[in-house]
């Protein structure tokens, strides 16, 4: 008698955790059919905002919205990112080689950290070639490292690194999307005819006289102007700065 009962408590058991289980993914299903239909709403509502004010967009707009928060950074006082450092071995750069090689070059240089590094196309311009240090992921707008080409030749390089003293006192937070930075620029900034070239997640603050910055979440959009303007958008509450102009 008590293996009979205890027999149907465990499949009513099993029958009550497949319900939650069935209902936990209708949930998920639901979420993601309704996050690509608002994605397509919102990539629909731009293209019909940047056609009314004849601004282009790029088509790879990124439609991850991850949750994070902001950092504090300490300059690391042993890398001085104003100065001009010779390189004992000039080499060529092709950023256009594989990925595999192109760390493998760039390993054979000598220059510290270079791994904590990634290339930025959009900002690499006139023989400079810049890369950003990353956090996590995601590149530090603000921290970059400047390789010199002369005569087709890496000659020298500027380098700036930072320690990641916190992650901030602040809970994580979804980041809001690439749309609605696009959005706000798009209504409130941008001037006709403007070509967007990239828009880019990251972390950004405002430098000043310290050895310590405040970073956070930010979208970066790029700007195909003579002067390469470039404005960032507060991931977290939308505000924007800009527009600056890119460093040639």
């Amino acid at each position: 008698m008590e293996w009979g009962r205890a027999k149907t408590i465990l499949i009513l058991s099993f029958l009550l955790l497949n319900v939650v289980l069935g209902i936990q993914l209708w949930s998920s299903r639901a979420d993601l059919v309704d996050l690509e239909a608002n994605a397509i709403g919102a990539a629909e509502e731009i293209q019909r905002l940047s056609k009314s004010k004849n601004i282009q967009v790029p088509p790879d707009i990124p439609k991850d919205v991850p949750k994070l928060r902001e950092i504090v950074v300490r300059f690391d006082d042993n890398f001085n990112p104003e100065k001009v450092v010779p390189l004992a071995a000039p080499f060529k750069f092709d950023p256009l080689i594989s990925k595999g090689s192109f760390r493998d070059v760039l390993a054979r240089t000598g220059i510290p950290k270079i791994e904590s590094y990634q290339f930025d196309p959009m900002t690499s311009l006139g023989g400079t070639y810049v890369f950003h240090q990353l956090y996590g992921t995601l590149p530090m707008f603000d921290v970059q490292l400047r390789l010199f080409e002369k005569n087709g030749q890496i000659t020298s390089y500027q380098q700036g690194y930072v320690e990641v003293q916190s992650d901030g006192q602040q809970k994580e937070q979804k980041v809001i999307t690439a749309y609605i930075a696009l959005r706000s620029l798009i209504e409130n900034y941008l001037p006709s005819g403007a070509v967007i070239t990239s828009v880019r997640l990251g972390y950004h603050g405002q430098v000043y006289n310290s050895q310590t910055l405040n970073m956070w979440p930010s979208w970066r959009v790029s700007l195909g102007n003579a002067d390469g303007d470039v404005y960032y958008v507060h991931a977290l509450n939308g505000a924007v700065e800009g527009p600056q102009k890119s460093k040639k």
